[in-house]
């Protein structure tokens, strides 16, 4: 005799508005895996079932609500029961919800509590094995919250066991994970490396290349260039184990280089879920990397180890130099500026960035100390300077540090090259062997058929042509690679090498020398470049840190904008006064002052004579004026608001080229003579007179940044 349910009494709180509606039984099955292995959920599905029928409600209207199968069974899907039961059913539908427990329908606690407000709302009646339950009664919502409440402390409490118990497996070594390239488990449990050689020998080329490259692009290039392939063991379906051969790419190299298993440490708990980070529906989300000392678990010399820990830090400090931000050097690229990424600013002490502009098809860089301007609005940058200046500075001191070692270091490269040679000779040697091996596989599979069968014949001889055609495809790739690798050095040419006087600096300068060879060189053997500008002058000081912390100090000049600002300005516009005051003109002066070394502000050999006549007519040298300026033609003379432009130079404080190449972009509206010399009249009320004294004051660059800005929304005004 089947036994009566508390809900099955006479005074059971099921009516008929109940049976006219659904009932919604619930079971959690999350995968087709727990329907499989787990049969008592089905079973309990059956029972619930007969007992919604025994209620009174009729088959076809008793729905059975589940997770949906193939998705993980986390908390973040666990609510997909309660999700379906009122997106897809709806509860004005239902009259009663049945469950082994009803807690479990929602697995959080907002959930539950927003199940039993739409049941009250809608009339429908919650019951489990302990009883039916009136969400609309006092006592009986005081007690589904009670059991709430009590599954979610329960299931608080089975996930803090568990995860103890898999923190303290993890601390004994215990814990198994899935392996990286490279190694295998054997059925004892311990961890070995790959069996086949040809695995282990890409895994250590890897890393030697990043040892020598540098950056993770660079060495997926290399590996794409020499045709290189990764091998990679099946973790699942029915091939587990089964060793495959795939291209690299990008993320599959950086998570092998940070992987601390091939230095030999066994970690866990390198990356952690932050749930502000999660996406709704998404359990692999939100995983966040942590630093090495909030690792949970890091057991050193456990797995046997492709590289050394040093080594694996090593990496790791270079992987974090290449990220492209202010406080990391960033990855070597292909702009002129040499010293890129080491230059620090000598006030601040912050790491100066590299900034462009153009100067017809040229890119000039600039070395701009501006985390103030960036990060708190300040008006002005720290310090700008001309990078030119900077890397000639760093160019000649690193060719007088590495002339003496040039025949040792010829050596060492030749050595290097021969070396990474032989490895990839070991390469190619081992998949040759693979690939006569997969023929000889195939012949033998050939001639063990019947040939009578047909059938199985013609597809086994198209298996063997194929490996036939793919092992003669890599030996022509083999012999190309041949002769088109370094030829190796006989002890002859070693030795006629070292009695060869090494031209480093031709080497330096050769077309076939990249900007980013430059720069790996110059990386190699310096930590950090310091400079500070002498106030708003030409003086720089510089301070090269090498490599070992010894420190090479001096003085370089740079282009400024202004004479003004030139250390020596002082002296100079005495020594103009002076020369002016003994009767010699613009011309004379130009040759005097290039003989006493006299230099411009914005670089080169020496001053120019229109510079020098404006300089002596803003210090009102009589003896370089001119006679009385030529009248213009009848009508033509200059009205209200017009100016000729030494007139206009005169009256903005700036030289007359200026204002020509204002002219050029269109800022100054002028006319010209209509007869010779078609001097030019420039027309400039007080408004445009304001609006030139401000444009005076713009820093350089200032339009090219403001036209990088913008190239995003409205186009710029060129005119503004």
């Amino acid at each position: 005799m089947t036994a009566v349910m508390p809900w099955e009494r006479a005074d059971s709180k099921v009516c008929d508005r109940h049976l006219q509606r659904l009932a919604a039984v619930y079971v959690r099955q999350s995968t087709r895996q727990q329907i499989l292995d787990h049969q008592e959920s089905t079973r309990l599905q059956y029972a619930l079932v007969d007992r919604a029928i025994t209620l009174g409600w009729e088959a076809d209207r008793v729905l059975v609500i589940d997770d949906d199968l193939g998705m993980s069974a986390t908390s973040a899907v666990a609510r997909t029961g309660f999700q379906r039961l009122v997106t897809e059913i709806g509860l004005d539908h239902v009259g009663l919800v049945l469950g082994l427990e009803m807690s479990r329908l929602a697995r959080a606690g907002k959930d539950w509590y927003q199940l039993i407000e739409l049941c009250a709302l809608s009339g429908a009646v919650l019951a489990d094995i302990d009883g039916v339950y009136d969400p609309a009664d006092y006592n009986d919502r005081l007690l589904l919250g009670l059991k709430g409440t009590i599954s979610e402390a329960e299931l608080h409490l089975l996930k803090q066991r568990m995860w103890n118990g898999r923190i303290n497996k993890a601390r004994r070594g215990e814990l198994t994970f899935p392996l990286p390239a490279g190694y295998v488990r054997r059925p004892s449990g311990e961890v070995v490396f790959d069996p086949d050689e040809q695995v282990q020998t890409v895994i250590r080329l890897i890393f030697a290349q990043f040892e020598q490259i540098g950056t993770l692009h660079g060495l997926l290039r290399y590996l794409v260039d020499h045709d290189i392939q990764l091998g990679i063991r099946l973790r699942e379906g029915p091939d587990k184990g089964t060793l495959q051969w795939r291209r690299p790419n990008r993320m599959t190299l950086q998570t092998l280089l940070h992987n601390p298993a091939y230095a030999g440490i066994y970690a866990y708990g390198r990356r952690r879920v932050d749930p502000r980070r999660k996406d709704p529906g998404r359990p692999s989300t939100g995983r966040v990397v942590k630093a090495r000392n909030e690792w949970l678990v890091m057991i050193p010399d456990v797995l046997p180890a492709y590289i050394s820990v040093a080594q694996f830090e090593a990496n790791e400090a270079k992987l974090g130099a290449n990220r492209a931000r202010a406080e990391a050097m960033g990855a070597v690229r292909s702009g002129p500026a040499l010293a890129a990424g080491l230059v620090f600013c000598g006030r601040c002490g912050r790491r100066m960035i590299v900034r462009y502009h153009t100067q017809g098809s040229k890119a000039l860089p600039e070395y701009v100390c501006c985390r103030d301007v960036t990060n708190y609005g300040a008006d002005k940058t720290c310090q700008l300077l001309n990078a030119a200046c900077v890397d000639a500075f760093v160019t000649q001191q690193v060719l007088a540090a590495l002339t003496p070692a040039a025949v040792e270091v010829s050596l060492r490269a030749a050595d290097q090259i021969l070396a990474e040679r032989a490895e990839l000779e070991k390469l190619w040697a081992q998949r040759l062997e693979r690939a006569a091996y997969e023929a000889d596989r195939a012949r033998r599979c050939y001639h063990l058929a019947e040939p009578e069968n047909r059938l199985v014949v013609r597809q086994l001889e198209k298996e063997w042509e194929t490996t036939l055609a793919a092992q003669q495809k890599l030996r022509e790739e083999h012999d190309r690679f041949t002769r088109a690798s370094p030829r190796t050095l006989t002890p002859a040419e070693r030795q006629a090498l070292t009695t060869l006087t090494s031209d480093i600096n031709g080497l330096w300068h050769a077309e076939t020398t990249t900007a980013m060879d430059r720069k790996e060189i110059v990386r190699a053997i310096v930590d950090k470049v310091e400079v500070t500008v002498i106030g708003t002058s030409e003086r720089v000081q510089v301070t090269i840190v090498w490599a070992g912390a010894t420190t090479t100090s001096g003085e370089l000049v740079r282009p400024v904008q202004r004479l003004e600002q030139l250390s020596y300005y002082p002296q100079l516009a005495a020594r103009i006064r002076e020369l002016a005051g003994q009767g010699m003109r613009s011309t004379g002066i130009t040759a005097r002052l290039a003989a006493e070394g006299f230099r411009p502000a914005k670089g080169g050999k020496k001053i120019a004579q229109s510079t020098v006549h404006e300089l002596m007519r803003r210090l009102d040298c009589a003896s370089d004026r001119v006679g009385p300026r030529r009248p213009a033609p009848p009508g033509e003379e200059p009205g209200p608001d017009e100016w000729w432009l030494d007139q206009l130079a005169d009256e903005l404080e700036i030289p007359k080229a200026t204002l020509r190449s204002w002219i050029r972009c269109g800022w100054l509206t002028v006319r010209k003579e209509s007869r010779p010399p078609y001097r030019l009249i420039a027309h400039a009320d007080q408004a445009e007179l304001a609006v030139l004294r401000e444009r005076r004051t713009r820093p350089p660059g200032w339009y090219s940044s403001r036209l990088w800005n913008e190239a995003s929304g409205t186009a710029a005004d060129p005119h503004s």
